[in-house]
């Protein structure tokens, strides 16, 4: 079964936009949990403009499912992650005036900077996992590193999955046979939705975990968080 982790990063938006703490970013993880999701992802940012480094040190002790702490591995940043120790800490080649993620890494030209961190981490018993495309020899080298896993980065497979499903999906299937082969498990995110995540699901059985937040918050404002959860879940259980 694929676990669905829920990323709070809008929540924090909506709730920076006006001070104070509604929505409540901790309740609203907590709620996550209780409708269901398996896991919760954060992705403070240098600026703190959603998720704040509080935020996080506030849900540790809180986050009874996974707790998935995502990010570019600055100094802040891998400091957060060695006090918190997640579950897993996903690395991300975001630079700091990105609005979001959209790109993997260089597995082979950041081979130091990611075994180092993949050795830092996992000494900590934290589980890493590593941002990626599609490419089969970047993948080598990831599994190189000594990362637990790789995040498929989705927003290709999103882009292109409302012309062709099947030319969407195949690159990210032959990624995923390679990283299973290689001895690495297999996360995905970025653009899933209600609208593509169980054909992906589907044609990827062994995924482990998703991380979705954009979309599902939006999807959130309509349905309701708990009703949204649920019609994530059965999209990954739909195989």
């Amino acid at each position: 079964m694929t676990n669905l982790s829920v990323n709070i990063n809008k929540v924090a938006t909506i709730r920076n936009a006006r001070g104070g703490n509604m929505p409540d970013v901790v309740k609203v993880a907590m709620d996550c949990e209780a409708f269901g999701a398996q896991g919760i992802t954060v992705h403070p940012r240098p600026d703190e403009r959603h998720i704040r480094y509080a935020d996080v040190y506030a849900l540790k002790p809180l986050v009874k499912t996974e707790f998935n702490i995502e990010g570019y591995p600055n100094k802040e940043f891998i400091d957060l992650v060695l006090k918190v120790k997640p579950t897993q800490v996903t690395l991300v080649p975001d630079a700091p005036d990105a609005i979001t993620s959209n790109a993997g890494w260089d597995a082979k030209k950041h081979f130091d900077l990611l075994s180092e961190l993949a050795d830092t981490f996992t000494s900590k018993g934290i589980r890493t996992s590593i941002f990626v495309g599609t490419d089969p020899e970047n993948m080598e080298w990831a599994a190189k590193t000594g990362t637990d896993r790789v995040e498929l980065y989705t927003e290709p497979y999103a882009t292109l999955y409302p012309q062709d499903k099947k030319a969407a999906v195949a690159p990210f299937v032959e990624a995923a046979k390679v990283a299973r082969n290689l001895g690495l498990g297999v996360n995905a995110g970025h653009d899933l939705s209600l609208e593509n995540l169980a054909w992906f699901s589907q044609h990827i059985p062994w995924l482990e975990e998703v991380s979705i937040g954009h979309a599902l918050i939006c999807d959130a404002l309509y349905y309701g968080l708990e009703k949204t959860i649920k019609l994530y879940k059965d999209c990954l259980n739909n195989k």
